[in-house]
């Protein structure tokens, strides 16, 4: 009687070639920008502000050469456009900001 050999699968097939696991190099990451005022420079807030100090500028101006109905009609408007505009670009700046 003649003895078998028996072979195994990975004795037939050789196993296939693979790369050498590459792991990344660990890196921390660190995000200034919560803590860093220029975060703050938006431009809908930058051109809002630009807006309401040429008006106050335009209001100076017109009160120095001495034109004071059209000066007390800028003011009446101003009185009630700039709180209006300050707390409505405060709740904008903080809807958008992300902390």
């Amino acid at each position: 009687m003649r003895k078998t050999k028996g072979f195994t699968f990975p004795k037939i097939f050789p196993p296939p070639h693979k790369p050498p696991l590459m792991r990344p190099r660990p890196f921390r990451a660190y995000s200034f920008v919560p803590f860093s005022p220029f975060a703050m420079l938006d431009p809908t807030i930058l051109t809002l502000g630009g807006i309401i100090l040429g008006i106050a500028l335009i209001e100076r101006i017109l009160e120095r050469w001495g034109v004071i109905d059209l000066m007390d009609q800028f003011a009446k408007v101003m009185r009630f456009i700039l709180p209006v505009t300050f707390y409505s670009a405060l709740i904008y700046f903080f809807a958008t900001f992300m902390f």
